[in-house]
Order: structure tokens, then C-alpha cells, then sequence
């Protein structure tokens, strides 16, 4: 007999993985040139040919055995130096190998930063509309999700709301900017203001809340924007960084974590958290792609492919009628639903062969979130079902 709570989780499975594999069922039906589906955000453009050159100069020159074995569960020294000295130049920071621990990916990561800090009860804080699976990893180590709602004319957070549901069991707050599902980025101002209001709650309570900063999608951005780097305004800030998006190697799982010299109880909270990466299972990030990805830490996919997708979606929906959040960074886009129940919507874009993932999925009922993650020609090709699908709410 299986767990209860995987019970639950299975009932509570990823919507947007359910839509995926209904897209892939009716491209049997009718054709995958006649389905436009915008659910999955998997990265579509080549990886750099620097991440494929390190890959192949790591193998080349290393010693196998030595390559392949186990290292200190934080990860290799001389990548987690690299990675700090990167950081330092891109950011101002002063970090070096002991604020780095390598992981697999940015989930790894923040289950790992769980495990470490959560008892159970404590409370995880999320900003809506928010990454879906977060609400399981506070499950994972019995935690309990709080929702914080948007203010809707900007969709940064709502600051009244969130003040008054931190609580003496809030344990964390976990920020994804630029934020998926919307595109949004959280201003340098917002980030202030989530500082003030946390070190007020601190001195409050008695006790550190914490910030984990989920930072996959740190490298895309549009229109000169930038993200701010939490650490320089909240001490006791974890950052989370995945590779997946920046070099789109989403299933090679290699990530970073961040914890600064000013946390709180430094030493026992990096013990903790090598500790904590092995008995979660993971025991220690990839060897070869921890040497490979400190060979081209400064590498990039083509982001103005990306860029030129939202400016063709967004464009195309708003002349057709459609309300949609302007992304300024990711590859999603939100858009408002024509009905207050937008799995109605969602339901009536399929007659349509329009995938797209409902926002009740990422805690932001009335909304549904397109992925544009894909070829422009798909694009293209979807709009007269947009135009079509406009035209049943008479938009």
C-alpha cells in the first residue's frame, strides 16, 4: 500500500504535464501540424556549442576514475570557485567556494534548502500565480503553503495580504524572478520592501525567516530589464540557479546554490545543507556536468529567439482582443480568460487544438498560461484558432 500522501499527489498530478500528453494524443488524431500546443515550457533552442565543447574537453582530459567518482557532497572546490568568482563579476558579490554548493538542478536545491530548514507545520510562502510544484516540495517535508495574492494591476505581490499571513510558523518565502507563469520581474523596489517587511517579521517573531530565490530563468530577459540579486538586500537569502533554461539542458539536472557569508549561523546551516544533499538521495551533483558547466559559465542559448516568439504572441493576441500579461522575461505569457472559470476556456480552446495550461494551476484562477517555447512557425499557424476561439466570446 502506497503512502497517503503520494495518493494525494497523484490525484494533485501537474496539470500541465496531463495537457502535454493530451496535446500528444490529439496530434495522433489530427496531426501534429493541425495541434498547437503552448503547455510544456521545454526549451527549444540549441544548446551552446561552448556546453557541448566543454562536455567533450572534460571527458577528453580527466581522468575517468577520478571524474566519476564522489567528491565532497557540496561539490567540486574548484567549480564552486568558478561559479563564485562568475557570480562576483556579473553581480558585485564577494563569494567564494564555501558559499557555493553544487546541486541537481534548481529542485534539487530547494528541497534540499527544505529538508534543512523545515520541522514539521512550518510555512512555506509563495507569491501567486506561482510555479506549481512548489506546493509539493513544502509537502515533501511537511510543510504548509501559504498563498499570497497578486496585486492584479502589476502582479507584483499584494503587501497588505502578505504581511498579515506571515506568521510565528513561517519558515520561508520562495520568490521565482522573473516569475513563471507571468514573465513578470520583481522591481528592485518590491524586493526592498519584501526585505523591510521580513526583517520587521524577524525582530517580531524572534527567529530568522528565510528567502529562497528560484532563479532559472535569471538569463531571460527582455528589453534591457534586469533581476536584482536577493543577497545584497535580505541576509538570510538562499539563491537557487538551474542551468535547464540558460543552456536548454533541462534533463542533464545541474544546478547551484547560493548561501551568504551574512546568513544567520553560517557554518551550521552549510553543514546542513551538504548534509541535507546527500540523505535526500542525491548525495552530489553530476561529476562530469559540474565540470563542464564551470568551463562556460558565461555561455547562453539564443534568448532573442525567445524574445522574438513573445513580441508575435503578444502582439497577436492583443490585436485579436485578448487581455494578456506583458512578459518581460521567461518564455510564458498569461493571459486572462474571456470567462471567470477559465477550464471552461481551456476546454473551449481545445475544440480549437489550442493547448494551453489553466492558472488555477499556479494558484491565479481566471487565467490560463501559454508556453512560447516553441517554433515560430507554430505560432503562426495558431493564430487563425486564437482569431477563431475570440470570435465564439465575441471578443
Amino acid at each position: 500500500m502506497v503512502s497517503k500522501q503520494i495518493l494525494d499527489d497523484i490525484q494533485n498530478s501537474s496539470a500541465i504535464r496531463a495537457m502535454f500528453i493530451e496535446g500528444k494524443a490529439m496530434a495522433e488524431k489530427v496531426g501534429a501540424e493541425n495541434v498547437y500546443d503552448y503547455s510544456l515550457g521545454n526549451p527549444v533552442t540549441p544548446v551552446p556549442d561552448a556546453f557541448t565543447k566543454a562536455l567533450k574537453y572534460v571527458i577528453d582530459t580527466e581522468d575517468s576514475l577520478s571524474l566519476h567518482g564522489y567528491m565532497d557532497n557540496a561539490g567540486y572546490p574548484d567549480v564552486r570557485q568558478k561559479v563564485a568568482e562568475n557570480l562576483n563579476q556579473r553581480f558585485g558579490t564577494d563569494f567564494d567556494a564555501h558559499n557555493i554548493i553544487m546541486t541537481v538542478g534548481a529542485a534539487g536545491a530547494i528541497n534540499v534548502i527544505m529538508k534543512t530548514l523545515f520541522d514539521i507545520g512550518d510555512e512555506l510562502m509563495v507569491f501567486a500565480p506561482y510555479f506549481t510544484e512548489y506546493r509539493n516540495y513544502a509537502g515533501n517535508w511537511r510543510g504548509k503553503l501559504v498563498v499570497v495574492n497578486p496585486d492584479y494591476s502589476n502582479f507584483q505581490p499584494d503587501f497588505a495580504d502578505f504581511e498579515a499571513k506571515i506568521t510565528p510558523k513561517t519558515k520561508a518565502l520562495i520568490i521565482n524572478n522573473p516569475v513563471n507563469p507571468t514573465g513578470v520581474i520583481y522591481s528592485e523596489d518590491t524586493i526592498k520592501r519584501i526585505a523591510e517587511i521580513l526583517n520587521r517579521k524577524q525582530k517580531e517573531y524572534g527567529h530568522e525567516i528565510y528567502i529562497i530565490s528560484d532563479e532559472p530563468y535569471r538569463e531571460l530577459v527582455y528589453d534591457g530589464k534586469k533581476t536584482v540579486f536577493l543577497t545584497k538586500y535580505y541576509d538570510n537569502t538562499f539563491v537557487t540557479y538551474s542551468f535547464s533554461k540558460s543552456l536548454s539542458v533541462p534533463g542533464e539536472r545541474i544546478g547551484y546554490m547560493v548561501i551568504p557569508n551574512a546568513m544567520a549561523d553560517f557554518n551550521t546551516v552549510f553543514n546542513g545543507l551538504a548534509i541535507a544533499n546527500r540523505i535526500c538521495g542525491f548525495i552530489n551533483a553530476p561529476s562530469l556536468l559540474q565540470k563542464a558547466v564551470a568551463r562556460c559559465l558565461d555561455a547562453q542559448t539564443d534568448v532573442a529567439f525567445y524574445d522574438r516568439n513573445r513580441k508575435m504572441l503578444y502582439e497577436a493576441l492583443t490585436r485579436i482582443g485578448f487581455e494578456c500579461v506583458y512578459p518581460e522575461g521567461t518564455f510564458y505569457l498569461f493571459m486572462k480568460s474571456p470567462e471567470p472559470d477559465e477550464k471552461h476556456f481551456v476546454e473551449a480552446a481545445k475544440k480549437h487544438h489550442l493547448i494551453l495550461v489553466n492558472g488555477t494551476t499556479f494558484g491565479c484562477p481566471g487565467y490560463v498560461r501559454l508556453a512560447y517555447c516553441v517554433q515560430p512557425d507554430m505560432i503562426k499557424r495558431s493564430i487563425p484558432a486564437f482569431e477563431a476561439l475570440a470570435k465564439e466570446y465575441h471578443l
